[in-house]
């Protein structure tokens, strides 16, 4: 057990004896794993306090075990015995505490944490008790002698008490210890239990970013997905607030583009010199307030989560689910994706689908296919456009048809009339997409939308999927809320979500 929760533990259990709950404090001192001397020596205090003779003497066997030296450790368990009614372990007990004094008068216990003095008299006043017990009647008025040579003053008249007592063949009570009194830690290991801040929470006054309350080392500062949204406290200036800018805006003495014409900026504050400071893509710039004009009620609906941060560098942590297995490895050719996009006017037709095509309806089929491209064959222009109606052709005769449902979750294969006829239940607006996919790609897995990568990822794992910035991924499932199961040149793998960004023409479909 760790020191500190030691010391938590045993100035519970003091507590609670000087509240007098003695059977909450046995509890505590009973929870110390491997409890040290003093520990030990307490919980013989508390057992002999309620009388348990037999646990007492336990626990005060331990004490001296654990320190063999401790001269109240004996005293105690010499007193136990004679309870006990074993009078030659009690007189063993009492002289080895008196040989542990070492000729000292007095042990003073105080700094070890017992309020108590141990005399060498009052050893030999318990030694002469069990010497009584013993029928040792001459042995015990040469004990009670030579403690009259140990007593501090005003403690003669109860040894000459003691020897008439012995004269007369009466038996001597034993001392110990007050009840009620043991071993207690250190009151200043007990307030320092409790981390104190002697510096304070430090406060930021002044950033670049309005409600900014980030007050490490920048460098340090973490990469969140998000944006800051400027605070109403963090800004203090009334004419603070978002700005459209009209024309471009190019640095002083450079051909630098800052920011482009219709673009929203956050004014901090407005000089009387004829420029503004604005925070523009996470950068504080300044800014001429001629060209600058409020944003309207319209462009502020637009900013509906403040002013960007910097992209998230560094991966989430990582999954602690089971992960689906791999996809079988792909093709080792060089390969160059083509995608087209058409859409269809369908007329009203008859059977199930006639009751829900009451009007035209505009189907807009997205096609993905896979074209090989030889090495040192580099078709022209029209090959090149030939070869893709042809398999453009014989994909829309042959390749997977898909649909996402209005739930926006799963895909809904289109392999008869009867999933053709739940197909167009999902027209929203008049509107419905198709997905049309390769047979062979990517094992006959789906691809529910394209991302582009914005950072290179390396792989952490053997299950990872990486890539480099630039690189198009064909997302095959979402694993959670951070992570994403993709596939690129080739591979399928799991990656962080926050490295790559949704293309628009590989957008979820609607």
């Amino acid at each position: 057990m760790a020191y500190r929760e030691l010391l938590r533990r045993w100035h519970q259990a003091v507590l609670a004896a000087d509240d007098g709950d003695w059977d909450a404090a046995l509890d505590a001192f009973c929870g110390i794993e491997e409890p040290p001397s003093r520990i030990c020596f307490n919980i013989g205090c508390v057992h002999l306090r309620a009388g348990r003779l037999e646990e007492a003497l336990r626990a005060f066997s331990k004490t001296v075990t654990k320190d063999n030296s401790l001269a109240v450790g004996y005293f105690q368990r010499g007193f136990v015995y004679l309870q006990l009614e074993m009078y030659e372990e009690a007189l063993s007990d009492y002289q080895m505490a008196f040989s542990h004094l070492r000729q000292n008068p007095f042990i003073d216990y105080k700094q070890l944490g017992l309020r108590h003095i141990l005399y060498a008299w009052e050893v030999l006043y318990s030694t002469a008790a069990a010497q009584c017990r013993l029928q040792q009647w001459q042995e015990a008025k040469v004990t009670l002698d030579k403690a009259v040579v140990w007593r501090p003053e005003g403690r003669t008249a109860m040894l000459a008490l003691a020897l008439e007592q012995v004269q007369n063949h009466l038996f001597l009570e034993p001392m110990q210890v007050p009840l009620g009194e043991f071993f207690r830690p250190r009151k200043k290991e007990i307030e320092q239990l409790d981390s104190k801040d002697f510096l304070g929470k430090p406060k930021v006054i002044s950033s670049i970013i309005p409600n900014d309350e980030y007050i490490g080392f920048e460098p340090l500062r973490p990469q969140k997905q998000g944006f800051y949204e400027p605070s109403a406290d963090a800004v203090r200036d009334r004419e603070s607030g978002y700005y459209r800018v009209l024309s471009h805006y190019y640095l002083e003495d450079s051909e630098k583009l800052a920011v482009k014409a219709n673009s929203l900026v956050f004014v901090l504050a407005r000089g009387a010199d004829g420029w503004a400071t604005a925070i523009h893509d996470g950068q504080k710039l300044r800014i001429p307030t001629s060209l600058l004009e409020p944003a309207s009620k319209m462009d502020k609906g637009k900013i509906s989560i403040g002013i960007p941060l910097p992209p998230a560098q560094v991966p989430p942590n990582r999954l602690h689910v089971k992960q689906t297995s791999e996809s079988p490895g792909g093709v080792n050719a060089s390969a160059n994706d083509a995608g087209s996009q058409i859409g269809f006017e369908i007329p009203n037709t008859q059977g199930d689908a006639s009751s829900i095509l009451d009007r035209p309806a505009v189907l807009r089929v997205r096609c993905e296919c896979m074209v090989v491209v030889r090495a040192g064959e580099v078709p022209s222009l029209p090959e090149l456009r030939t070869l893709l109606r042809e398999r453009f052709s014989l994909q829309a005769e042959r390749g997977r048809l898909s649909y996402r449902h209005l739930d926006g979750k799963e895909l809904g294969a289109v392999s008869g009339e009867e999933d053709l006829g739940k197909m167009w239940q999902q027209l929203t607006d008049g509107r419905l997409t198709l997905c049309c996919q390769d047979s062979d790609s990517h094992s006959g897995r789906p691809i529910l939308y394209r991302m582009l990568a914005q950072h290179a990822y390396p792989a952490q794992g053997p299950g990872d999927l990486e890539f480099s910035k630039g690189d198009m991924l064909d997302i095959l499932s979402e694993v959670n809320e951070e992570w994403l199961e993709g596939h690129c040149n080739g591979k399928t793998g799991i990656f962080p979500k926050c490295f790559a960004t949704q293309t628009s023409c590989g957008a979820t479909f609607p």
